[in-house]
């Protein structure tokens, strides 16, 4: 367990799980992404647990893969499979989870934010399929979320575009529970979350489960076409300029090879 780069603090019936690598902006390896799926799969074991927080310290939730890794560059396939790991455990695990997005999140942040049960966002957070402007595709079951709660035009052009979503749009959109102002944030979270932890847990869990089947079947094709895909354009020309321009602050020029 990466305990430096994941703080995990026991609430009473809360687990509040907070990525803790502000100086990359909570950018996830693939060593993160696994202990974040091992957390979770196992909070869905523990009886004690009736609600899960995921958050970010710092200035964002999570702005998605950290591409200055030495994984980035020698193993990018095993980043989008310990992603993926981690969707299908946090969609899985009978307890509702809340994602309390203060900041941006961006690339697979964002899936990760989506996969949650219920998104509380600051006014002054953002959404971002980031993906394109690097030469890759969204990944992490965004191909399914996003559509799943905005419809398949705006799902296109927050995946095709890669523009910033703010989080008031991304409210009126469906895409997320909930917006209030950054001091309201965590008053709104502690509301919330006691509210889930003293619901029906047998109710809470079948709901879940309930909705997830009638909304996100198709999860397992969308994880593996993503997987395919992203697999295909993390060898490209495209990629490696664009994580090379990314790290040195420049703008690629992508050649379509």
């Amino acid at each position: 367990m990466t305990t430096d780069d994941i703080g995990v603090h026991h609430d009473g019936p809360v687990l509040r799980i907070t990525l803790n690598r502000p100086r990359v902006l909570n950018a996830v390896t693939e060593a993160v992404l696994d202990d974040l799926a091992d957390l979770v799969t196992e909070a869905g074991t523990d009886p004690d647990v009736r609600v899960l927080v995921l958050s970010g310290a710092g200035r964002a939730f999570s702005a998605g893969a950290d591409l200055g890794s030495a994984a980035a560059v020698t193993s990018p396939e095993a980043t989008v499979q310990a992603a993926n790991r981690l969707i299908r455990a946090l969609l899985a695990v009978p307890r509702p989870i809340v994602a309390a997005v203060h900041g941006p999140a961006a690339g697979v942040g964002c899936s990760i934010a989506l996969a949650c049960d219920l998104v509380l966002a600051s006014s002054t957070a953002f959404f971002q399929l980031a993906f394109v402007n690097v030469g890759l595709m969204p990944d992490g079951g965004a191909t399914l979320l996003v559509p799943a709660g905005v419809g398949r035009a705006r799902a296109m052009a927050l995946s095709l575009l890669g523009e910033r979503l703010p989080a008031t749009t991304a409210a009126a959109w469906g895409l997320v529970h909930r917006v209030v102002e950054p001091g309201e944030l965590q008053p709104a979270l502690d509301t919330l979350v006691t509210r889930l932890s003293t619901a029906a847990p047998l109710a809470l869990t079948a709901t879940k489960q309930a909705v997830n089947a009638a909304t996100l079947g198709d999860l397992e094709g969308a994880l593996q076409r993503e997987l395919t895909g992203q697999s295909a354009l993390l060898a490209s020309t495209d990629f490696h300029t664009a994580a090379a321009a990314f790290l040195a602050k420049e703008t690629p020029h992508f050649v379509g090879r």
